[in-house]
């Protein structure tokens, strides 16, 4: 079967991105309910979340109906082109909950299985639709703010680099991110906690940040904040050659990389 070009699959990513932002920022300006929780009471699902991510299910059915899709809220479909879309409705949900103009709508699609360790991230949009600002990146074509090119930064001292981080849900799992994070911060410029992996890697991207790294993320989390890093020159991945998952997902130039790498592995956490 015939591929479209990444640049095509990506004016899809952008649209639906743009619509599915506005619709929750329409929702989030009405007021926010809580749906349900799921690995922990701080682990929230809203409506809204919901909602968004029906909207992009739909059309997305609608314009790509032989596509797979792999979604935070339910799942997903099989795909019969070779091609699924990674949807996160709602990238930051407590901080949408909060009304802290931190999170996104985070789409892209990628070739092969819903793996991150072996699929292929060809185009994916990330909106922050609170300060209208849309990241963008094709397999290839490099990464943009708007119509802007960006790039990562060029940092490579580790003592003066600023490092963007996120903690789990469980009481337990922030305890030993914090012992780790507690080697970390003397070893940095400082460390910023933004609440949304997909804004994180695209403030690697931009240059916003020097580097990212987490435990714990999900596909959707990363899927196009990955793809938007690594085409801003960025090198992303996890430990010791790995792809980038829940065992880490860290970015941030090659030197840089390595220097954090290093340090992480030395403090590791399960």
């Amino acid at each position: 079967m015939e591929q479209p070009y990444p640049a095509d699959l990506l004016n899809i990513a952008r649209s639906i991105a743009q619509k599915a932002g506005e619709l929750a920022l329409t929702t989030r300006r009405v007021g926010v309910e809580v749906a349900a929780t799921k690995s922990t009471q701080t682990d929230i699902v809203t409506f809204a979340d919901q909602a968004v991510q029906d909207f992009v299910r739909s059309r997305l059915a609608e314009l790509r109906p032989n596509d797979g899709f792999f979604g935070e809220e339910d799942g997903g479909a099989h795909s019969s082109s070779g091609l699924t879309w990674v949807v996160d409705p709602i990238d930051g949900t407590v901080n949408y909950l909060y009304d802290v103009p931190a999170w996104a709508v985070s789409i892209a699609v990628v070739e092969g299985e819903p793996d991150p360790s072996t699929w292929t991230a060809l185009a994916g949009a990330v909106v922050n639709p609170s300060i209208g600002e849309m990241y963008t990146a094709t397999r290839g074509g490099g990464a943009f703010l708007g119509d802007q090119q960006i790039f990562t930064a060029q940092q490579h001292d580790l003592a003066l680099a600023l490092v963007g981080t996120g903690f789990g849900y469980s009481a337990e799992k922030r305890g030993r991110q914090a012992k780790m994070l507690a080697e970390v911060l003397p070893r940095v410029r400082d460390i910023r906690r933004a609440g949304a992996c997909s804004l994180d890697l695209c403030a690697v991207a931009s240059g916003r940040n020097d580097a990212y790294f987490e435990h714990g993320v999900k596909p959707w989390d990363h899927a196009a904040g990955a793809l938007i890093a690594r085409e801003s020159g960025a090198q992303v991945g996890g430990f010791r050659g790995a792809r980038e998952g829940e065992a880490l997902t860290l970015a941030a130039n090659p030197t840089l990389f390595v220097a954090l790498e290093e340090l992480l592995n030395d403090h590791r956490i399960e």
